[in-house]
């Protein structure tokens, strides 16, 4: 059997640095350096200006600043992250102008965005109309879009897969991404409009959630032809600061028949029939209250812990010891004093440290309120429990 990390597991001592530091995370080993790595930013045009780091930095000359690890994780998509797979994109156009500052643009996903003149980046958008009102605006802008038939998603699928069977031989984790039900459910309908359709057209919403599934287990099915997967990552996005968006019932009966068929499936493909397939969700807002829910389909991991909505990662790191966690570093402190940053690491890191199957990163993007000097003393104490 050959260890190429597709037919087998590439052995520990074989993997690349960064590979056997994501391993040891998976396997919740207690006290083994922790994986570095960081959310995101929103930080370093202010950096940039400031003269901090140079304009046209690269990800590896940030990553070898901030002391970041070597890739341990392969990330494949096709699938959509906040808004469904489409293919062909919808074209991006400007609808009105609104003013000397202002103008309403259709963006890639079909929903009309009020954005800044000449910016559609850096700042949270406002969505004005989403594509889907009815099944007939389903049908004409977006179902078609879905077909996992086009051969235009797979253009490039060699290429693609080349790398994911580079970063399989290394020992890297590799993670299928999709847009999780919720996610593409509102980005096509939109936040307050999925409300009532969910009770006012059911129908409606289990065709969306077939084509999702169907898509989505066309394109995996294709990668699998190919590569053994180690985790399928939902971007979901299904809760606020109180709790999830829709009822309990509401996502056992409108969501989960379709992710248990995906996993299902997706676990009877493999290429290695011994691997298991990792299930991670991430959302924002209290996450705690689904935990239990999301488990119940075979969640293994859970990111990002969004500290200002009440999650807190030890306390649920010890509540849920076999739980894989990742965030949970309150973003706000960070823009604080080193005081309060040191306070922070001596509460979550050497209890996480001890416990395993922790990655700790800001609970969103670093905010641009974040100095510079302030985030490189916490990526230096954060380098404390590398090793």
């Amino acid at each position: 059997m050959k260890s190429d990390g597709i037919h087998s597991m590439v052995a520990l001592q074989d993997m690349t640095t960064g590979a056997r530091k994501m391993r040891n995370f998976y396997a919740i080993k207690p006290d083994s350096g922790i994986y570095q790595q960081e959310f995101g930013y929103y930080s370093l045009e202010r950096w940039k200006s400031e003269g901090h780091i140079k304009q046209n930095i690269t990800q590896s000359e940030l990553a070898q600043l901030f002391g970041f690890d070597p890739p341990g994780k392969h990330f494949i998509g096709g699938l959509g992250w906040c808004e469904g797979g489409f293919c062909p994109l919808f074209e991006e156009k400007v609808l009105e102008e609104r003013d000397d500052e202002y103008e309403v643009v259709q963006d890639f996903a079909g929903r009309s965005v009020l954005c800044f003149k000449n910016r559609r980046q850096g700042f949270m958008p406002e969505y004005i109309d989403h594509p889907v009102k009815d099944s007939k605006t389903w049908e004409e802008k977006c179902k078609w879009r879905l077909d996992p038939k086009t051969p235009e998603r797979y253009t490039n699928l060699e290429e693609r897969m080349n790398q994911a069977k580079k970063a399989a031989g290394e020992g890297q984790i590799i993670c299928q991404q999709v847009v999780g039900g919720y996610m593409y459910l509102r980005s096509l309908m939109g936040p307050l409009e999925l409300m009532y359709l969910l009770y006012d057209d059911p129908d409606l919403i289990h065709d969306c959630m077939k084509t999702w599934f169907e898509l989505a287990d066309a394109v995996i099915a294709k990668h699998q032809e190919y590569i053994t997967l180690d985790e399928i990552f939902f971007g979901e996005d299904i809760c606020y600061n109180h709790g999830s968006l829709i009822s309990k019932d509401m996502i056992r009966e409108m969501l989960f028949p379709y992710y248990q068929q995906l996993l299902t499936n997706a676990k009877r493909r493999q290429i290695d029939k011994n691997r298991k397939i990792f299930f991670q969700l991430d959302t924002d807002g209290f996450s705690d209250d689904v935990i239990d829910l999301y488990q119940e389909i075979g969640m293994d991991y859970l990111s990002p812990f969004e500290v200002a909505s009440g999650c807190d990662v030890v306390r649920t790191g010890k509540e849920r010891p076999n739980l894989l966690i990742s965030g949970g570093f309150d973003k706000r402190i960070l823009a604080q004093s080193k005081e309060a940053i040191d306070r922070e690491i001596a509460r979550i890191m050497p209890e996480m440290k001890r416990r395993g199957g922790y990655i700790p990163t800001c609970d969103h993007g670093v905010p641009e309120e974040v100095s510079f000097e302030n985030y490189m003393h916490y990526r230096k104490r954060m380098l404390e429990f590398a090793e």
